[in-house]
């Protein structure tokens, strides 16, 4: 029978490369990633965190959405600022699980990145990936390795799927993810961008829960990605860009689980969509400088502003999902309709905020100098 997946090679798991290949590549990710990290250390503290608030919002929304899972963009910053400890959390609502959750595995894989990977800490992400034990209205093995054959497919029609890749058997995931998390924890891979883009595909390539693999195998790529640097502040999404690119990802993942142990291709292709991603990233570290000069700006001229002010102010900069009407000001700051136009004619007075051209029911408002980023 055919060896067809790189799982079923004697080699298996000794990965190969071209090293000239990539060395050009790699060299030029490596210096974009200390140009941000460089320019990220100019800013104030209180800026660098707002950034990381962004990037953490949307690599977590962003995970997700790549495997279909929908989650309440507010819920997930409300939550993530929270635990953090961000004046940005606001007020406390009732608790998503699944929102919940999926925060707790991300800031555990990038606040605590130091920290060596074994089988209690990943059963712990599981167990907060399906706190009822139930994946959709299925009900699954949880915090366990799988205990049954795992393929990937495509199509609805029983008979009818196209298999894309098969996993390792079932008995062979607790040896597998032995020698995983011995290499994880090693330094026999000292490129630390190398082994965030290895460990997606080592990891995946085992596939050893039942379900969630794939927001595990990011968060496993976001850890080392934070080890890469040295911080708990993140400045750029990785899913954010793999969600853009979908389909390509997919394609290189089934072809470097194919065939021969040599992953120049799939190297290649994360440290380019790493690039893309790291270069997005200006927009969330311009929007954080503007937000401090903003406030900076507003103590030294002594413009006093309300909670709710505060509140609407800095959501325009995080990024507001669709125009801002005096309905939302008070659905948002759960206050009535009167206050909240003369919340809204305060931070005009003030010029702070502008009214849009349009006006009668569909009255806008922005920014007066829009920050980078903004959603109109």
């Amino acid at each position: 029978m055919a060896k067809i997946y790189i799982h079923e090679q004697a080699e298996w798991p000794q990965f190969t490369w071209d090293a000239k290949s990539i060395a050009g590549l790699l060299s030029a990710v490596r210096l974009r990633q200390g140009e941000l990290l460089g320019k990220m250390h100019g800013y104030g503290m209180s800026s660098r965190w707002n950034a990381t608030l962004k990037a953490l919002t949307e690599e977590t929304i962003k995970s997700s959405a790549i495997e279909g899972v929908a989650l309440n963009p507010e819920s997930v910053r409300s939550s993530i600022a929270r635990r953090l400890g961000l004046p940005a959390a606001g007020i406390r609502e009732k608790e998503d699980l699944n929102v919940e959750g999926v925060v707790e595995m991300m800031l555990d894989a990038t606040q605590n990145y130091e920290a060596p990977l074994n089988d209690t800490r990943l059963f712990g992400w599981h167990n907060s990936l399906f706190p009822t034990g139930y994946s959709g209205l299925h009900k699954i093995r949880v915090a366990a390795w799988r205990d049954a054959p795992m393929h990937v497919a495509s199509g609805h029609r029983v008979g009818k799927e196209k298999i894309h890749f098969e996993a390792p058997p079932a008995d062979r995931v607790e040896a597998e993810m032995t020698a995983f998390f011995d290499w994880m924890n090693g330094d026999s891979q000292p490129d630390p961008l190398l082994k965030a883009a290895i460990a997606h595909l080592w990891f995946v390539t085992i596939h050893p829960f039942e379900d969630g693999n794939g927001r595990i195998t990011r968060a496993i790529s976001d850890l080392c990605l934070a080890r890469s640097d040295s911080s708990q502040q993140r400045f750029y999404s990785m899913s954010s860009q793999i969600l853009e690119e979908r389909t390509e990802y997919y394609n290189i993942l089934e072809s470097g689980q194919k065939g021969s142990m040599d992953i120049t291709e799939w190297l290649m292709w994360f440290l380019r969509c790493l690039d893309r991603a790291i270069e997005k990233s200006n927009l969330i570290t311009d929007g954080a400088l503007e937000k401090e000069s903003f406030f900076n700006r507003l103590k030294k001229q002594s413009v006093p502003l309300n909670d709710r002010q505060k509140k609407i102010v800095d959501k325009l900069f995080s990024g507001l999902d669709g125009k801002l009407t005096a309905e939302k000001w008070a659905k948002m700051t759960k206050s009535s309709p009167r206050t909240a136009l003369r919340d809204i004619h305060e931070l005009i007075a003030a010029g702070i905020l502008v009214q849009n051209e349009e006006g009668g029911r569909s009255t806008s408002y922005r920014l007066a100098a829009a920050p980078a980023g903004e959603k109109h």
